[in-house]
């Protein structure tokens, strides 16, 4: 099998990439075959219908009747344990529950696949600083989940060199059931804490917050203030037992505002500089075909580890501040935990 050698660099160092062979389709797994893996697993079918690029190999799923619902879907290989997919792969989606994905992606990374994982890219800060190293030790593509960002590009937001003075986001929904196994936090905001990121250069100067915890142990509605090194003021509300769906975002310019309702898909926008319209598409599909042509070219998709890590940083930050896990389960009526 040939296999193509590039030299890259990280920081002052030098690493080899070691590519994914040249020719035939790449070996694709999902790991976690919930709501999410299913998609994943959608996505890489259609992209290797559509192009030869990348054929869906295998699906992981502890639970039988959902391995064979995905046989029968995809006709392909479905394995109870992950691991029996080790070294079988060139790369990887991994959507199972969040406190699972730091074990994982090392694994897999260390077996010499490629790897998309959900958000968030890890639960703690050191795993997360391990599996960035990792990957670009061993030359390996490693993206995170944020497929937000895609549709944001789309609208020209994440290209203005302006700085907002001010940004409010709110996501809000009522309660399914899904991410119970960390905060509201890790589980919602972290899409908006990226995209902040993403529109404010610079540091985190101070963080204020506050929780309520409706189902326990983890908190599920948050509130947060981040102050950054520059002035910029961003204000988050986030909540997974609301009555309804809201989802938007205010920035303030020193020129006007950009308000965003990712409902209704309006754009309102008092600034001199055109915003193109709100296209949802196909965030999900576009993020699979990224990781893929990444892979393909030996170079970072659109959403790099260290982008996902500063996103974790400050979510855990928020999560220390304001206190957003409790030690037992609660039962009853709201109880705040508030920083």
């Amino acid at each position: 099998m040939r296999l193509s050698i590039d030299l890259i660099r990280w920081g002052s160092a030098l690493f080899l990439r070691r590519r994914v062979p040249e020719a035939g389709p790449l070996k694709a797994a999902v790991i976690g075959a919930g709501a999410f893996g299913r998609h994943h697993a959608n996505k890489y079918r259609a992209i290797g219908e559509a192009s030869q690029d990348v054929e869906l190999f295998a699906v992981a799923d502890p639970n039988p009747e959902v391995r064979a619902a995905i046989a029968a879907q995809h006709g392909v290989e479905v394995v109870a344990d992950w691991r029996d997919l080790l070294g079988k792969v060139d790369l990887v989606s991994v959507c199972s529950p969040a406190v699972t994905h730091a074990e994982i992606v090392r694994a897999f990374l260390n077996a010499g696949a490629h790897v998309l994982v959900e958000k968030p890219i890890a639960t703690t800060l050191e795993e997360a600083h391990e599996l960035v190293a990792l990957s670009r030790e061993t030359g390996k593509v490693l993206t995170v989940g944020h497929q937000e960002r895609f549709v944001f590009a789309r609208t020209g937001l994440l290209d203005l060199a302006e700085t907002p003075l001010e940004i409010t986001c709110w996501r809000q929904g009522p309660w399914t059931g899904r991410g119970g196994d960390v905060s509201a936090v890790l589980d919602l905001m972290i899409h908006d804490l990226d995209l902040v990121h993403t529109l404010v250069p610079g540091a985190v100067a101070d963080v204020s917050a506050q929780g309520f915890i409706e189902y326990g142990p983890h908190a599920d509605e948050i509130s947060a203030a981040v102050t950054f090194t520059n002035g910029t003021v961003a204000r988050l509300e986030t909540s997974r037992v609301a009555t309804e769906r809201r989802r938007g975002m205010r920035a303030v310019y020193a020129d006007g505002v950009v308000e965003i309702d990712f409902l209704t898909r309006l754009i309102v926008n008092t600034t001199p500089r055109p915003l193109g319209v709100l296209e949802m598409g196909d965030p999900l599909g576009e993020s699979v075909a990224g990781f893929v042509a990444a892979v393909r070219d030996g170079a970072d998709a659109l959403v790099t580890p260290e982008q996902a890590t500063r996103a974790l940083e400050t979510a855990l930050l928020i999560e220390e501040v304001a206190g957003v896990s409790l030690p037992v389960p609660v039962a009853g009526p709201r109880i705040a935990a508030a920083g």
